[in-house]
């Protein structure tokens, strides 16, 4: 094969040849296919006017999808691929991501959610004063005991809010130091910031609300079972919410907002399935991670489920 046959050119070539091959294209490698990431498809232009719906955390004006950090921070949940990181921190240059958070803003998103370390801060810092970037962040903790300086970190390179990381609350909740969750969401608020707890086990919730504890929001994992690999144990980084259901009429009695995470289950569910079960179920605020290439696809089906006005029993 001759080095001038482009991939693009002999992706269209392929595709070309069968109609109904073509119409089983998933609306990310359609926009692949018609050229830069930075031109709208012909799908996208059909909900280009619909706004981005929004809700509110504390006073802070919030997308309903949030742009995940885990994959621009070079990290995925990766199951038994040991490559899939390393490959994440090469295609994530800081164009890339600077080029990924750009189309989140063109498309609505204006909030990612992302950690707590150097390189974010160098990134955002860089994005914001070089790029004139807008995006919100919402800051992941990872606080100890003895330790709170994530959050004055975080609040003094301009995060609108901090959470603390899932992991870490389990550990307080097991430990039965619930009170040190109380101690962050004081000191966060404190410094201007609106406070959250995460949890993938639904014992975190139950125990912040038992205690009375009074978080902003909370982010507790959602998704569905049905994908084959959620039989297998948790420990092979593989499920996330292992309660679905116990999850959903938990949260029905939480009037605090809720942000949904791992909706996709790290990739094994589609986004139209996962956000749908996602906001259908309770969640006010789907997080999730995404390549550049597939923000435009998972901003048209967030805008397409929401404006169907969904039908749930959370409020």
């Amino acid at each position: 094969m001759s080095d001038k046959f482009a991939r693009r050119d002999f992706l269209k070539t392929s595709i070309a040849a069968p109609a109904a091959a073509a119409l089983a294209l998933r609306l990310e490698e359609r926009i692949l296919l018609a050229g830069s990431s930075s031109n709208v498809s012909a799908a996208g232009r059909s909900t280009a006017g619909r706004a981005m719906p929004t809700g509110k955390i504390g006073d802070v004006t919030i997308s309903r999808l949030i742009c995940g950090g885990n994959l621009t921070s070079g990290f995925a949940h990766s199951r038994d691929l040991v490559y899939v990181s390393s490959l994440l921190r090469n295609y994530f240059t800081d164009e890339k991501v600077f080029e990924t958070w750009q189309l989140c803003e063109e498309c609505g998103i204006n909030t990612a959610i992302l950690r707590v370390d150097e390189q974010v801060i160098r990134l955002i810092t860089k994005y914001r004063n070089e790029r004139g970037g807008k995006l919100q962040w919402i800051a992941q903790l990872k606080i100890t005991a003895n330790d709170f300086s994530d959050i004055k970190t975080a609040i003094d390179h301009g995060a609108i809010g901090a959470y603390i990381h899932g992991g870490v609350s389990e550990g307080f909740v097991e430990a039965g130091r619930v009170e040190l969750l109380g101690k962050a969401l004081d000191l966060t608020k404190q410094n201007g910031a609106i406070a959250g707890i995460a949890g993938h086990k639904l014992e975190v919730p139950v125990a912040c609300e038992k205690a009375g504890l009074k978080p902003d929001f909370y982010m507790k994992t959602l998704h569905t079972c049905n994908y084959w690999s959620a039989n297998l144990k948790p420990e092979n980084d593989n499920i996330w919410c292992t309660n679905p259901q116990q999850t959903i009429e938990f949260m029905k009695t939480v009037t605090k907002p809720w942000i949904a995470y791992k909706v996709m289950a790290a990739g094994a569910i589609g986004p139209r399935e996962g956000f749908k079960y996602a906001f259908e179920n309770g969640a006010d605020f789907v997080c999730a991670g995404m390549f550049d290439f597939q923000v435009r696809e998972d901003v048209i089906i967030a805008k397409d489920i929401l404006s169907a006005k969904p039908k749930r029993q959370r409020p």
